[in-house]
């Protein structure tokens, strides 16, 4: 049996469903204003969703009454699009997810919190982590990231008895073989190595005297595909840098280092 009514006021809890959940504080403490809703619950558009997808399924406002704002999006335009639909989910707080997120759509962040002034102080601020210090209680562990005028990878590792350092299957697509440059640590006593050539694939050495090669080895590379990065540019922010994707043709071709 169901009943229709017009206006529903609840000053105490709102109960869908049968469990009972400790975090609304049943019974005598109860958290006035508090709902429980087993679920699925849909919230929204009810041809949004056709099959149960999760415990809340919030659809875009489907509501035609005429009291309706013609546009209640809190953006009214995102990269060119009218923001019109509106959106599903507006939050004013704070978010604290404890999973994975899954988007299939992109990411813009205009808020001016934290996440914005990070990136906004981007250029003159490292790049951290900060971590639980593994090894001594009660002290915390932080690195920051190396940094250059190139979008560069690297490629390290131990050299025995051989003669060639193989070069990763996808450094041919990577990388600029021009860019490429090597540096090596002897181990154990000189060896005299030389590096006599390279090319996208492979990195050839040489050895004088009877020891064979026994060294650590670091190959940095520019990549290439994307294009190099703007170094130097007139501008007020980081939002001013040209090619900000490096995707713009009128800035392909140009890398920052050259080792040929």
């Amino acid at each position: 049996m169901s009943y229709n009514v017009d206006d529903l006021n609840v000053g105490g809890q709102l109960k869908v469903g049968t469990g009972i959940n400790g975090a609304i504080q049943e019974g005598a403490e109860k958290i006035n204003g508090s709902a429980l809703v087993e679920g699925p619950m849909v919230v929204g558009s009810p041809d949004d969703f056709d099959e149960i997808e999760a415990t809340l399924m919030v659809g875009q406002i489907s509501n035609e009454d005429p009291n309706m704002p013609e546009d209640t999006s809190p953006y009214k335009t995102v990269n060119g699009i009218s923001g019109a639909q509106p959106q599903a989910i507006f939050s004013k707080g704070n978010m604290y997810v404890q999973g994975d997120i899954f988007v299939t759509g992109s990411v813009d962040c205009f808020s001016t919190g934290r996440l914005e002034a990070r990136h906004k102080v981007a250029d003159r601020s490292p790049k951290l982590f900060d971590m639980p210090h593994p090894s001594t209680e009660g002290y915390r562990l932080a690195h920051a990231c190396i940094e250059g005028p190139e979008v560069g990878v690297y490629y390290r590792g131990r050299l025995r008895n051989k003669t060639e350092i193989d070069l990763p299957s996808y450094w041919k697509d990577l990388v600029h073989a021009e860019s490429i440059s090597v540096q090596l640590q002897p181990i154990g006593a000189p060896q005299d190595i030389i590096i006599k050539r390279w090319d996208e694939s492979k990195i050839y050495l040489q050895a004088r005297g009877p020891i064979p090669i026994d060294c650590f080895y670091h190959v940095y590379a520019e990549r290439k595909d994307v294009n190099a990065l703007v170094v130097e540019y007139q501008g007020e922010t980081h939002e001013d840098r040209p090619d900000r994707e490096g995707n713009d043709p009128k800035y392909a071709g140009v890398i920052n280092t050259r080792t040929k």
